[in-house]
């Protein structure tokens, strides 16, 4: 009697799933964790969360949301971006550098940090950014590859629009005539005005 996997085929889709981007990563406000953007809305966006549950949900326009590749976090030499941060923290991670949890010291957190980011502003950078910094890590970690933060296309896109030509000065449209504009619903701007 042989058997055979029926399943095998299904194992390979689950295994060759579309890469992931910082561009498609976002934080909601309220919400913990990270979340993927899967859909857009007229009144916000549909995100799937990255943990085990991968719950669906949709974003009011009250809600705050970030895109990971828009994070930066402040330096005493200005901005530095957070793929920059999350590749240099890997690197330390892979080399054996221990992740600092919720229970370590503030100063704890703030030599671990001093390690990945040496010019980090500590005015503005508080702990809490260093510690979800740090959980966000542990997230991506499992589902990122830290050589490609950032899509190929998206460089290509942003030469194109550079090299690409732009018109010369066309004359714009005039404004419509007013009959035009009264069709439309506009105010009749000719007669007196009566005060009733």
């Amino acid at each position: 009697m042989v058997l055979i996997n029926i399943f095998a085929p299904l194992i390979n889709i689950s295994d060759n799933q579309m890469a992931l981007y910082l561009t498609d990563i976002v934080s909601v406000s309220g919400k913990p964790g990270l979340h993927q953007l899967v859909g857009k809305r007229t009144n916000g966006l549909i995100v799937e969360s990255l943990d085990a549950s991968k719950k669906r949900f949709p974003t009011s326009l009250t809600q705050k949301v970030s895109f990971l590749s828009d994070i930066s976090m402040y330096t005493y030499d200005g901005d530095e971006k957070l793929e920059n941060i999350l590749k240099s923290l890997h690197t330390l991670a892979a080399s054996g550098l221990e992740l600092i949890s919720k229970k370590n010291s503030a100063d704890e957190v703030h030599v671990f940090f001093r390690k990945v980011l040496e010019t980090f502003d500590e005015d503005q950078v508080y702990n809490s950014d260093i510690l979800k910094l740090v959980s966000w890590y542990k997230i991506l970690k499992e589902i990122l590859d830290f050589d490609q933060l950032t899509e190929p296309e998206a460089d290509d896109k942003k030469v194109a629009k550079k090299t690409a030509k732009t018109p010369k000065n066309t004359a714009t449209p005039k404004s419509a005539p007013k009959a035009q504009s009264r069709a439309k619903g506009g105010v009749k701007k000719t007669g007196n005005l009566k005060a009733g």
